[in-house]
């Protein structure tokens, strides 16, 4: 039996303002983490068992994933089998816009569930892929991405009437996060600024967004990291711009994050501007 290559592929369509995401044959696990933008993504091949925000999901061929920003999750395979994925990345004001061509209305959607087993959704993903992939006219890809859109919001997003954002008590440390990610925070800082104990600032932080503080950290560090590559800054600089110790460090926490390697990611965008 001939083992599949495994293969990892980002596309950015510059157009439609989003990354089209491909995982083919890999076996990685990912760790817990967060996306500051939406992830609307199926299974293709391979059963993954995932965890997002407090619940556990048996996944397989078929079934539609949905990760609205700052959904903290990670996955692992199950009998070490392979796995095959596509996805959309869809940025915050690119979502807010299409969302409010969609329903008429400026709000920020908010998906109600993560995962939709066995959806029929799932082709219109590999439909709006295969158009960013394919270089299909500009009308297509947009075409392919509003119907996408519109299903999603018609079915697994909450009405815009019932959204609101309930502010946590502790917000202020996610925010004092993102302003200083190219700092060495530590956990006695975050717990003075909380006022509790380490202990008890840490049980308290991973209860209420499902990852711990040092996650959510260098979850923003990866996102930083991403804007950067995109404007093509060296390497060597990024890592030391975004609080890792060294470019080797940098290198393997992006891999792990992301699933490709920082060099990788950067060739993207030295493409699309060719």
């Amino acid at each position: 039996m001939i083992e599949k290559q495994e293969q990892r592929h980002i596309l950015f369509d510059e157009s439609l303002g989003l990354e089209a995401y491909q995982l083919t044959g890999v076996v990685q696990k990912f760790p817990n983490h967060f996306h500051e933008f939406y992830v609307i993504g199926f299974i293709e091949g391979g059963k993954r068992h995932l965890w997002c925000k407090g619940k556990e999901y048996d996944t397989t061929s078929g079934d539609l994933i949905l990760f609205n920003p700052y959904d903290n999750h990670f996955c692992a395979p199950v009998n070490h089998e392979l796995l095959d994925y596509r996805a959309v990345n869809i940025p915050i004001e690119c979502m807010k816009k299409a969302a409010k061509d969609i329903t008429g209305k400026e709000y920020q959607p908010e998906f109600i569930c993560n995962v939709v087993p066995q959806s029929e959704l799932a082709n219109y993903v590999a439909t709006l892929y295969d158009a960013i992939v394919n270089h299909a006219c500009y009308m297509e890809r947009q075409e392919a991405f509003y119907l996408l859109l519109e299903g999603i919001l018609r079915e697994y997003a909450r009405d815009f009437n019932e959204t609101s954002s309930q502010p946590k008590p502790l917000d202020h440390l996610c925010t004092y996060m993102k302003d200083h990610f190219m700092d060495n925070i530590s956990l006695d800082e975050l717990a003075d600024m909380a006022a509790m104990s380490r202990s008890y600032l840490l049980r308290n932080f991973t209860k209420q967004y499902g990852i711990s503080p040092y996650r959510y950290l260098q979850s923003i560090r990866i996102e930083k990291a991403k804007q950067l590559l995109e404007e093509q800054v060296p390497l060597i600089e990024i890592a030391d711009m975004c609080g890792f110790s060294d470019q080797s460090h940098f290198s393997n926490y992006f891999k792990e994050f992301i699933g490709i390697t920082p060099k990788q990611y950067q060739r993207i965008f030295q493409e699309s501007e060719g």
